[in-house]
């Protein structure tokens, strides 16, 4: 049997870690889990809450980060996670349960944005999928966009993003910059 080897790589955010299993993931969308209540859609997310020190868990395309909780150690955590994802993948066990819809993640509604800016909107959605969605999966989360209103641009981020330090500055010096420079209609970046 080959062995089985999970890269970790660290995140922007030292709570989180993110984890490579070399395989697919979620075949499309993503899904985050912010509480044990959540992760009962998913045996793998319930197994890693059930660590005790786990506080979120987000499933990107080819990747898992997990977030511990304050106090918590990656030192102690990290064989832990590790084994659960090991045995996870080895077993090509299902990552949602059967006859469960919550493997298919609906963003929340966007704020329904003003017909007369669709050109705007779309040129904002386009560099949200091809220059920042790409980058902030790279630290292990995900960006999406939430509506486009007077000049401000609202996005939600999940994963290693969501309860990150640098998370505000990425919005504003990062995204917001580039934001305004493709598409001068923007003039503000806020989380959503």
């Amino acid at each position: 049997m080959a062995t089985m080897l999970i890269e970790t790589e660290s995140t922007p955010n030292p709570a989180t870690l993110k984890f490579l299993p070399g395989q697919a993931v979620m075949e499309a969308g993503t899904r985050d889990f912010a509480n044990p209540e959540e992760a009962e859609a998913s045996p793998l997310a319930s197994a890693l809450f059930s660590l005790g020190d786990v506080e979120g868990v987000f499933y990107g395309r080819d990747f898992i980060s997990v977030t511990i909780g304050e106090g918590a150690d990656w030192r102690q955590a990290k064989p832990n996670v590790l084994g659960i994802l090991h045995d996870h993948f080895a077993a090509h066990a299902p990552l949602f349960n059967p006859g469960s819809a919550d493997g298919i993640h609906v963003d929340e509604e966007d704020f329904g944005d003003d017909p007369a800016d669709a050109e705007i909107v779309d040129q904002i959605k386009d560099l949200i999928e091809t220059r920042i969605r790409p980058a902030v999966a790279n630290d292990g989360g995900d960006i999406v966009y939430r509506g486009f209103r007077a000049g401000t641009v609202y996005l939600a981020m999940h994963g290693a993003c969501a309860g990150c330090p640098s998370s505000t500055a990425t919005l504003k010096q990062g995204i917001e910059q580039l934001l305004k420079h493709y598409v001068p209609e923007v003039t503000e970046v806020r989380a959503a």
